[in-house]
């Protein structure tokens, strides 16, 4: 019960901070511009039921039962409320319809900018206070060696392989040779161990080439080079893996006969069989091999079970260098919109129907999990980060009742000099809340519905 209950809370803590500085982008950007706000929620007071509020000026400050998001109630504009009776009399100064459009606009992206800016801030303090944490090369070597996608197997290089050199030089660390300037340099060799004997290999002139298809065809996901990860079961998620018996704490050994070794072999295994049924052979560590367990899954047609892996413990082989506040500015920078970048690809796939939704979406449910039932301050802030900076992404989406939506509109008022007629705004936001609606409910049903074992 305490355990549900520190999940609950962090969960709770970080969606209340998270909405509560979105909103307070609009808010501010609303009162900067002479706008009155008459609401600032956190949390919904749907149906008029609210758990706490005051008044101060003309602003209602409160926080609603529903805890779904928030919201700020700006007079002179169609928002979630509907209300049409305020736009029925004359203009007033203070009110949102009777600014430039210009101003309107930056009103609407409050918002997003905040969410944009917490989340790189609070990567850039990780990054920070952590450093730059990597695994030796001299580790990965003495761990296994690499594990080598489908791409990288084309130019030579073979899962188990040690790398020692780049160039001539000695190497350190793995991104040094997944790092661009390397892979699409005019000198190009990689010094390699393989089963005792040294050699070096040139990579192919057209491997920039080959990563870009890569990047478009079913090993997608796969890193180009890795360290060989081991990996158990951490939590059980999907139909599969629940039918099939995986339970947390479970290793896989084998899949089809063929031993598992590193997580990533056995992603690769899993796309080579979508589709299929497959036999593996489950157990738990340190037991003897004749406990283990047969257990037939059919793999989905994008490669997943439906778990989620939980990796070895490597951090006593780590190496931490501290970074400079400059240099922590850059790296937490660069981390943030690689997450919004890989974000948006997710989501993209997801509207394309190249993935299953219900294997991808997480819910209220799905996100506290990850917060997981004791607290861990980087796991929290790292969480944290990751969601304020896609609350930013899907705020900013071109749909009807988002902020996007309203970006939409006052753009195409700004380059056709004349405003959408209030129709139009109001049945936008009609069409948008009932897609957000059932946007909610569907995510609900997947929280449910993976809770379950359906």
């Amino acid at each position: 019960m305490l355990d549900t209950l520190v999940t609950i809370f962090q969960f709770i803590m970080a969606l209340g901070l998270l909405v509560t500085l979105h909103e307070l982008g609009h808010y501010l950007a609303a009162r900067a511009f002479g706008i009155k706000v008459e609401k600032f929620y956190l949390f919904f007071d749907a149906w008029g039921f609210k758990l706490f509020s005051f008044k101060k000026g003309d602003t209602e400050y409160g926080i609603g039962w529903l805890p779904l998001g928030g919201y700020v109630k700006i007079a002179g504009m169609i928002d979630e409320s509907l209300d049409k009776d305020q736009l029925s009399s004359e203009p007033q100064d203070w009110e949102f319809r009777s600014k430039p459009a210009w101003q309107r606009l930056i009103v609407m992206i409050g918002g997003v900018v905040v969410n944009l800016i917490l989340g790189i801030i609070i990567m850039v303090g990780l990054t920070y206070k952590q450093g730059d944490r990597y695994l030796p090369m001299s580790v990965i070597n003495e761990q296994g060696g690499i594990y080598a996608n489908p791409v990288a197997r084309t130019w030579d290089l073979q899962t188990g392989d040690k790398l020692l050199a780049i160039n001539g030089q000695s190497l350190e660390r793995m991104n040094d040779v997944l790092d661009a300037s390397f892979l699409m340099g005019s000198e190009r060799v990689i010094r390699v161990e393989r089963e005792g004997k040294t050699f070096d290999l040139e990579l192919p002139a057209n491997a920039e080439e080959q990563l870009g298809e890569m990047a478009q065809g079913p090993y997608a996901d796969l890193p180009l080079l890795s360290a060989r990860l081991p990996f158990s079961v951490k939590r059980v998620n999907g139909t599969a893996a629940s039918k099939g018996g995986m339970e947390p704490g479970d290793i896989v050994y084998s899949i089809d006969g063929q031993k598992v070794v590193d997580f990533f072999s056995f992603k690769e295994a899993l796309i080579d069989k979508a589709g299929t049924t497959a036999k593996f052979e489950l157990g738990k560590a340190g037991e003897p091999d004749s406990l283990h367990r047969l257990s037939y899954m059919t793999i989905s047609e994008d490669g997943t079970l439906g778990f989620m892996p939980e990796f070895g413990d490597l951090s006593q082989w780590e190496k931490v260098v501290d970074l400079d506040l400059v240099t922590s500015i850059q790296e937490g920078t660069a981390k943030s919109f690689g997450l919004l970048g890989a974000n948006a690809k997710a989501l993209g796939k997801v509207f394309t129907g190249k993935t299953d939704p219900k294997k991808t979406i997480a819910g209220p449910v799905g996100i506290a999990q990850m917060y997981g039932s004791s607290f861990d301050w980087v796991n929290f802030w790292t969480l944290t980060a990751m969601l304020s900076l896609v609350l930013a992404l899907m705020n900013i989406l071109p749909i009807p009742a988002l902020d996007g939506g309203h970006v939409v509109f006052l753009l195409y008022e700004i380059i056709a000099r004349r405003p959408v007629s209030e129709k139009v705004l109001y049945v936008g936001q009609v069409i948008g809340m009932v897609m957000l609606l059932s946007l909610m409910v569907f995510i609900f049903w997947v929280d449910i519905s993976r809770a379950l074992g359906f």
